[in-house]
């Protein structure tokens, strides 16, 4: 249902901290013009966790409304609360979002069982798709393979695909055998895509693609072709950018890199989130001339 390069956006705030709806449509017009096959809205890149509720399916609503049918729309709906992600889900089916981001349940941990009985209670509420979003490293919950084929098995219409940042790239080959060939498996980490790919990945929901959308989407289509040799030049051309992009507390790093390929970009972060410092914004610039993307920012300021 979903394949290649799709950028979970960054939100973009003004001097104000309030949503700089302006620059965000813009964002959506790049990102689509570049060739990213979808949209990730209101995930972790995109601050979700420090915007309300009406802010959260605002901007959904204006990333659907930007998009115009172009590409599809995949909104964040998860919460630690079960009630409150099946409302989610029904304020991003209103808001026109063509699917939902799930995080499982975070800080309260429940156990395999509670994880599946979670979605399947979602399905009371579930008028959209769902790929379901495997980071134990940020919700210390992990969806274990059994745990994830029997989530499955509930709805396999429903729940479409898994968004895996678990690093543990065996889980591909697991979820193939255990969810089929039509469940969508799109890697959660840049630096693993390749890897992902070549074991049974469809694409990846990208940090890296809100900076570098045409090259993230060129190295999905090679990978989708199985040029394997043009996926690997690419992937080396973009990787230390991938890693300067967590070299401190994200988003910072990659709201800096969009202030240099995108000049006048807004660069305002939520708090607890804050600006990245200056080994980060160091490593984002090496990233960033490695892959050749350094003079970009300059010419599009009318500076090179």
């Amino acid at each position: 249902m979903f394949s290649g390069s799709i950028p979970a956006l960054v939100t973009p705030f003004g001097d104000d901290g309030a949503f700089d709806e302006a620059a965000f449509r813009a964002l959506v017009d790049w990102q689509i013009e570049e060739g990213s096959s979808a949209l990730v809205v209101c995930g972790t890149t995109g601050e979700a966790a420090t915007l309300d509720k009406d802010e959260h399916f605002r901007v959904v609503q204006v990333c659907v409304d930007q998009a115009a049918g172009r590409v599809p729309v995949i909104a964040g709906t998860g919460s630690n609360d079960t009630r409150v992600a099946g409302a989610n889900l029904a304020a991003a089916r209103k808001a026109g979002a063509d699917a939902a981001l799930m995080v499982p349940p975070y800080y309260n941990r429940p156990s395999q069982d509670g994880i599946v009985r979670h979605f399947e209670a979602l399905l009371l509420d579930a008028a959209l798709p769902i790929i379901l979003y495997n980071v134990p490293s940020r919700t210390v919950t992990d969806i274990l393979p059994e745990t994830l084929a029997r989530i499955v098995a509930v709805a396999p219409d429903l729940f479409v695909g898994v968004k895996d940042a678990s690093g543990v790239l065996q889980r591909v080959s697991q979820h193939r055998a255990s969810c089929g060939e039509r469940f969508c498996q799109l890697s959660g980490n840049d630096d693993l895509a390749l890897a992902f790919n070549v074991m049974g990945g469809q694409g990846c929901i990208s940090v890296t693609a809100n900076v570098a959308p045409r090259l993230c989407a060129d190295f999905q289509a090679a990978c989708a072709a199985r040029e394997y040799a043009r996926a690997l030049d690419l992937h080396d051309r973009l990787f230390a950018l991938h890693v300067a992009l967590f070299t401190d507390a994200s988003p910072g790093p990659v709201k800096y890199a969009m202030t240099r390929v995108r000049p006048g970009f807004p660069e305002s972060l939520r708090l607890p989130m804050t600006w990245p410092g200056a080994a980060a914004r160091a490593a984002v610039d090496a990233g960033l001339a490695k892959a050749g993307l350094a003079k970009a920012g300059l010419a599009k300021a009318g500076l090179a």
